[in-house]
C-alpha cells in the first residue's frame, strides 16, 4: 500500500504547511493521517495518486458522517473537517480542483459534557471523613495542648466546609468570602455573595448548622485574644487567617482520598450534587436556579439531563425488557 505522499499533491500540500504555515510536526501529522483515512474512505482499492476532484460533497459528508457512527468525539470530527477543508482549499488555489466538496459543511454540535456528580451515599462518606479521621487520631494527640487544639479546630472546620458546601451548593470562592455575621444559624440560612456581587440567601440544613457551631466554639483556637465581628472570616486556616479557595479544594482532596473517592473531584462536584439530589427528590427546577444563584433557568437545566440519565440507567438495569 502506498504512503500518503506518494501523491504528489499531498507531497505539496505538506511542503506547504512546513514552509508557509510553519505548522509543527505534530499538526502535519494530524493532517496526513486525516487525509489518509479520507482516500481509505473514497478510494479503498485505489493506491496513490488519487483523483481529488472526483470526490464530491455526498463523499465529503459520507466520510464526516461515518466518524460519528463510529462514535468518535465530535470534537475528532470537527477536526478532520478543518483539515480536509484546508487541504482542498489549498487544491483550488493550485487549480487542481473547481470546488472544494467540504466547503459549507458544518462541523457537527460538541455536547456539553454532564456535571460530576456524587450519590447520596458518597457524600456522606466524604462528609464523615473529618470527623472520622480526628477519632481515629492515637491517644494523646487531643490532650489540650494549643497545637492540637488547633488540629482539633481544623477537623471541625473542614466538617464544617464540606457540609456547607453541600448544605447550599455554593461555589468554592462564594464559600471562601462568607463571614461569621453571613450566619444566622437560629434561623438556619447564610447569605452568600455570588457573581456580580449579587447577594442571595441560602438555607442551612441542620448538620450544616451543628457542624457550624462546633467549629465557631473552637476558633479561639486559631485567633486567641482577637474579637470576633460581623466580618469575622467564618472559615479560618491554622494561623487565624481567611482560608483560600486554593486551600479548600485542596482540604477536600484530603477527605476524598479518606472516603475512598476519586481525587479527580473538585468542591463543584457538592454544587452539582447539590441541585441533582434536590431535582432527584422532587424540587422544582426554579427554586434551584434561585439556589444556586443562576442568572439564566437555562444554565439549571442542564441537572435535569443528569437526572435523566440516572433514571435511564436505573430503568436500563431494573426493566425486564429495557
Amino acid at each position: 500500500m502506498s504512503e500518503i505522499t506518494d501523491d504528489p499533491q499531498v507531497a505539496e500540500f505538506r511542503r506547504y504547511l512546513e514552509t508557509e504555515r510553519n505548522a509543527s510536526s505534530h499538526t502535519i501529522a494530524g493532517y496526513l493521517l486525516d487525509l489518509t483515512q479520507f482516500t481509505t474512505f473514497v478510494w479503498p482499492d485505489r493506491s496513490a495518486p488519487w483523483e481529488w476532484e472526483q470526490a464530491d460533497r455526498f463523499s465529503a459528508r459520507g466520510f464526516l458522517v461515518n466518524f460519528q457512527k463510529q462514535g468518535r468525539n465530535p470534537s475528532t470530527t470537527g477536526r478532520k473537517l478543518s483539515s480536509l477543508r484546508s487541504f482542498y482549499r489549498f487544491l483550488e488555489r493550485e487549480g487542481v480542483v473547481e470546488r472544494n466538496p467540504f466547503s459549507g459543511l458544518r462541523a457537527p454540535k460538541r455536547g456539553k459534557p454532564l456535571p460530576e456528580v456524587l450519590s447520596v451515599e458518597q457524600v456522606g462518606r466524604l462528609l464523615d471523613a473529618p470527623l472520622k479521621e480526628m477519632n481515629a487520631l492515637p491517644a494523646g494527640k487531643a490532650d489540650g495542648k494549643k497545637a492540637d487544639a488547633r488540629l482539633i479546630y481544623g477537623a471541625y472546620r473542614d466538617a464544617a466546609i464540606l457540609e456547607v458546601l453541600y448544605s447550599t451548593g455554593a461555589r468554592v470562592g462564594e464559600l471562601a468570602g462568607m463571614n461569621e455575621g453571613d450566619m444566622d444559624l437560629l434561623s438556619g440560612v447564610v447569605k452568600v455573595r455570588g457573581k456580580g456581587k449579587k447577594e442571595r440567601m441560602c438555607p442551612l440544613g441542620s448538620p450544616a448548622c451543628k457542624a457550624l457551631r462546633e467549629m465557631m466554639e473552637r476558633s479561639g483556637d486559631v485567633r486567641p485574644g482577637k474579637k470576633r465581628g460581623r466580618t469575622t472570616p467564618a472559615f479560618l486556616n491554622l494561623k487565624g487567617e481567611r482560608l483560600t479557595p486554593r486551600s479548600i479544594e485542596r482540604i477536600m482532596k484530603k477527605y476524598l482520598a479518606a472516603a475512598g473517592l476519586a481525587a479527580s473531584h473538585s468542591p463543584h462536584a457538592l454544587r452539582h450534587s447539590f441541585a441533582t439530589h434536590m431535582l432527584d427528590a422532587g424540587a422544582d427546577l426554579r427554586s434551584v436556579q434561585e439556589l444556586l444563584g443562576h442568572a439564566s433557568l437555562s444554565t439549571t437545566q442542564i441537572y435535569t439531563h443528569v437526572s435523566v440519565e440516572r433514571l435511564r440507567k436505573i430503568y436500563e438495569e431494573a426493566h425486564p425488557r429495557a
